[in-house]
């Protein structure tokens, strides 16, 4: 059996077995590649199509090899959580980050607006100080970082699990002296107002509504609740950390400071909780709905 014909026959596998996807592939095919790949040690960039002799790949797909891997697609069938769960390991824009099941698998559009700059004409020459508020493993934090190399961050979670894996991939990153991890909900800690105001302020919270939280798949409900729900003050359309972000975030922003967060498929309930507010809706590869961009200004107004 090739390298090909493996991959197709475990993405037939997970198409039959009507799996979910959304956490770094979209379909059956790159799903059964990642995890094939990372089976044999080989690049997640390895063409499928060539020789298997090369330096970096076995001479040839043996018994053993395609059972581990079959394995390991079985795994992700019967149990239904993430590929990254799996192999432990996410990439977002290129870079690699670690992961577990106390972190949602990072996918954040944010990330794609950091490094092509779809950001960058909105921050002020003396942008320094950056906050990712609810930072999960810490992915956006670092990337901030190496797209920001001038500046200073400060990565906030209410999770102190998620805070111990934003811990490993700032270390893995060499970033422990530009970034500090502080545990907060939202921006009440005084550790963490004390490094502000902040000049950008990025946000990708819990923001998912009780109606989606409970349709979600199983490989979503994997993840921690914590990260999605954006109900726990006892609301249904998933704003209730937003409605406090944006109240109290004008209070810790630079005068010509930004807020930049993520809102997913929610942009209805957002403009119906927010009607008077004007929001920059930033193009991203999902569309012009599902990130928004607030000027110190406009939370002001």
């Amino acid at each position: 059996m090739t390298l090909r014909e493996l991959v197709e026959h475990c993405a037939r596998q997970l198409q039959a077995a009507s799996v979910a996807f959304g956490h770094g592939t979209d379909n059956a095919f790159d799903e059964a590649a990642w995890l094939v790949l990372w089976q044999l040690g080989l690049p997640l960039d390895t063409q499928l199509d060539t020789p298997l002799d090369g330096p970096q790949a076995p001479a040839a797909l043996t018994p053993e090899q395609q059972s581990a891997c079959e394995a390991l697609i079985a795994q992700r069938i019967s149990t239904r959580k993430p590929a990254a769960y799996l192999t432990r390991q996410a990439w977002l824009q290129g870079y690699a980050f670690y992961v577990d099941e106390r972190v949602i698998v990072p996918r954040s559009l944010i990330a794609e607006l950091l490094v092509d700059g779809g950001i960058d004409y909105f921050l002020h020459e003396g942008t320094r100080q950056v906050l990712d508020l609810c930072t999960g493993n810490g992915s956006l934090a670092i990337i901030a970082a190496h797209v920001y190399p001038d500046t200073v961050v400060c990565a906030s979670d209410l999770s102190q699990d998620a805070l111990e894996v934003a811990a490993i991939n700032v270390a893995q990153h060499g970033l422990q002296a530009r970034i500090t991890l502080l545990p907060s909900d939202g921006l009440e800690a005084p550790a963490l107002q004390a490094l502000g105001p902040f000049d950008l302020l990025l946000c990708n919270p819990p923001y998912v509504n009780a109606d989606s939280m409970a349709a979600l798949p199983p490989e979503f409900r994997a993840e921690p609740a914590l990260a999605l729900d954006g109900n726990a003050d006892g609301g249904r359309d998933g704003m209730d950390f937003v409605r406090r972000l944006l109240r109290d975030a004008p209070q810790h922003l630079h005068p010509q400071g930004v807020l930049v967060l993520e809102i997913g498929n929610e942009r209805a309930f957002f403009e119906a909780a927010f009607p008077a507010l004007a929001a920059v809706w930033l193009p991203t590869s999902a569309g012009e709905d599902q990130v928004l961009l607030l000027t110190r200004e406009s939370l002001l107004a």
